[in-house]
This record gives structure tokens, sequence and C-alpha cells, in this order.
């Protein structure tokens, strides 16, 4: 293969990647405004129901332009040769291999934060603040932004500096190590993300005594699950959307509740929100996606290293001199559809983890107060109550709302 035909084959994965997606976008968008089922009739009054209706046709007309703006600037760099430009810029300041890649990596992620920046402040402080959720402050979206920079600089850097010294130290074998290397950095961050990434942006506090943690403990102690973590975060901060989630392994597990989460449900439903959640632990959902987050790791790896000695990856994209991380571009693209598979599968998986989590609360706990939390949780988000089953099917790790309250209903 000849690296014109590498070049446009990689423009056309790209182009029927976007065509796709697109598709499913324009399909679901369809359903927008099909007559809600009788058992989600109830979630929204006349007003909040065409408030709803209309936030999701504004994200949906913003999602397309982001997607097409995006798709147009990846054209250009291929185009216009800014892959060559830039990776010839990273070389004025270094020959070394692990430093010109990081100054590559570094100039491609801030320009594209540059370019997509004034989307994501539109989408904040114009469509988020006008249907009434954004709570996040100018000085807060700048400080986020620094430290998301930081945070990519310290860990993805350290990553690709060590997965550059592995391939220039082993070579063909480096993948393995490579895979070891990440697996070992994903188990300490899904252990201690909540204890050291979470307080750079979020304030966490344990959940003081009163009749919730009460009934917390009470249902934990009566299906034999530890727990004296609990936190709040200040998720109100930032947005009125309302979530809860469990992280850690062993000691380090617990359980965070957002502070909308607990205005907006009463103690009833948060117990029973908590319930779904240790449904997850119960079953070892979390061990096992983060065993197959390994293993696809590990594939993408090995595929990785079949491709990134062969020189055609960078002369398709404009770079005559071989080097790891243009090659880890056009692997990018070429992994797009493999990508697209296990993103499918993964999908799946996950949606039938949350019928489990669902049928683990309901048996322990009760169906009614997690259906009444889903329709609160739901209304508050405005979520789409009507999806297109083949957008449902390819993109949403949970079922949808009727899907689950259909399944708790009949457990």
């Amino acid at each position: 293969m000849s690296p014109t035909i590498l070049f446009y084959l990689l423009i056309g994965i790209l182009i029927l990647h976007f065509a796709f997606d697109q598709l499913l976008g324009a399909l679901n968008a369809k359903h927008f405004e099909d007559k809600l089922p009788p058992k989600l009739q109830d979630i929204y009054d006349e007003k909040a129901y065409s408030s709803s209706q209309a936030y999701k046709k504004t994200r949906y007309k913003f999602g397309v332009l982001t997607a097409s703006f995006s798709l147009l600037i990846t054209l250009a760099f291929f185009f216009l040769d800014g892959f060559a430009f830039i990776d010839n810029f990273a070389r004025n300041f270094s020959d070394h291999p692990t430093i010109v890649a990081l100054i590559f990596f570094g100039v491609m992620l801030l320009t594209n934060d540059i370019l997509t920046t004034p989307f994501t402040y539109y989408s904040t402080f114009t469509i988020e603040e006008r249907y009434g959720f954004n709570k996040t402050s100018k000085k807060t979206f700048v400080l986020d932004k620094l430290k998301a920079w930081l945070l990519a600089a310290i860990f993805g850097g350290g990553m690709l500096a060590l997965v550059i010294k592995l391939y220039q130290i082993t070579e063909d074998h480096f993948w393995i190590y490579a895979w070891i290397s990440i697996g070992i950095f994903s188990i300490f961050l899904n252990m201690f993300y909540s204890k050291l990434i979470v307080p750079l942006f979020n304030k966490q506090t344990p959940l003081e005594p009163g009749t919730l943690r009460d009934k917390i403990e009470s249902y934990a102690k009566q299906v034999g699950f530890v727990l004296t973590k609990i936190f709040i975060i200040d998720g109100s901060k930032r947005s009125t959307k309302a979530n809860a989630y469990f992280s850690g392994l062993g000691k380090e597990k617990r359980i965070t509740l957002y502070d909308t989460l607990v205005h907006d449900l009463n103690e009833e439903e948060i117990v029973a929100v908590l319930a779904h959640e240790v449904g997850h632990y119960k079953k070892k959902h979390i061990l096992f996606n983060l065993l197959i987050s390994l293993i696809t790791t590990g594939l993408t790896l090995w595929l990785f290293s079949l491709f990134i000695g062969n020189p055609l990856l960078s002369e398709a994209l404009g770079v005559r001199q071989p080097s790891f991380h243009v090659g880890l571009i056009a692997f990018g693209i070429l992994y797009t559809p493999i990508s697209v598979v296990t993103g499918l599968l993964m999908n799946m998986l996950s949606r039938k983890f949350e019928y489990q989590a669902d049928e683990y609360a309901q048996q322990t706990y009760g169906a009614q107060p997690l259906i009444s939390a889903l329709k609160k949780l739901s209304s508050n988000s405005f979520s789409n109550l009507t999806p297109h089953p083949y957008y449902v099917f390819m993109y949403y790790s949970h079922p949808s709302l009727l899907q689950r309250i259909n399944n708790l209903e009949k457990s």
C-alpha cells in the first residue's frame, strides 16, 4: 500500500465514522417529540416537557455543529500538512524521540483545546445557563481548564514518555511492558481517584450523622456490605444535575453522593440509588469492568506493536521521518472501526450490569423507591425519554428509563 492510498483510507474512515454518527443522531432526533408512554407521563408537567423538548433539540443541533467543526479541523490538518508542521516545530527543540513526542502531542492537544474551548464555553454559559442547569462560574471554568492541562501533562505526558522508552528498549515486545505499566496505573487510579484527583475539582465531606446516614448504614448492615466512607460532593458548584457513584477497591471503597442528589430526592429514594450502587459492587461489576478494560488495552497495544514499525504510517500523514508519535495518530484512526465494535460490546455489557444492579436494589430494598428516584433524576436533567432503539443499542451505557422501569416491575 502506498502512502497516498493510506492517506485517503484514513480520511475515508474519519468521514464514514462521522456520517454513521450523524445518521444515528438524526434518527434519534426524529423521536424527540414522540408521545410519552403511559408509564412516563407523570414525569413532566406540560411546561417542563416543552422545556425538555427544546433542550434536547438545542443540544442535538449544537452537537452536529461541534462534530462538523471537529471533522473539518481534522481534514484541514490532513490536507494542509498540519501533522508535518507540528512535527517539524517539535524537532526545532530537540532530536530526542521522547521530547519530540511530548512537544508534538502537547501542541496538538493545546491547539485542539483552544479551538474547541469557545464551543465548551457556549455550551456551559449559554445552553446550560438558558435551561437552568449551569452553576459554574467563569473563574471555576478557567481553573478547571488549567487543572485539566496540568493533569494531562503529568499523567498523560508521563505515561507517553514511559511507553516510548519501553519501545526504544524492548521494540517488538514493548506492548507487554506497556500493558503492565498501564494496568498498574489504571488499578492505582481506580483505587485512589476520589482521594487524589477529585479534591482538585470538588470538595468532599463525610455525610453527617442523621436519619439519612442511619438508613444507609442500616441498609449496608442488612446486606452485609462494609461501608464506612459515605461522602457528599459539591456537584452544585457546576450544575444542578445529580449523580452518585461508587469508587475505590478494598479499604478504599466509598460511596459519593452529589449534593444535588440529596437535595432532589427523599431519603428512601437516596437509599434505593445507593442500593443500586452496592449492587454493582456485590455483582463484582467494578472488577469485571477493570478486567475488560485491561484486556482491551492489551489488545490495542498488541495491534499497535504490529504497525508502529512501518514508516508508511508517518508518511501517510506527510511526515517523512518515521516516528512513534505520528504513527500513533495514524494507528488511532485505523483502529476506529475496532473501537466502534468494542464500544458497542462494552455498552451492551454495561446495560446488562445496570439491569442486574437495579434488580439487586429491587430485591434488597424495593422497586418503587428506585423507580421514583430514576423518574426524578430524568426529569431534573431533561433526559431523552423516547430515544431511538438503534441509538440506545449503539451508544447508551444504561438502558432507557422505560426499559429500566419495565425490568424493575417484572422482577
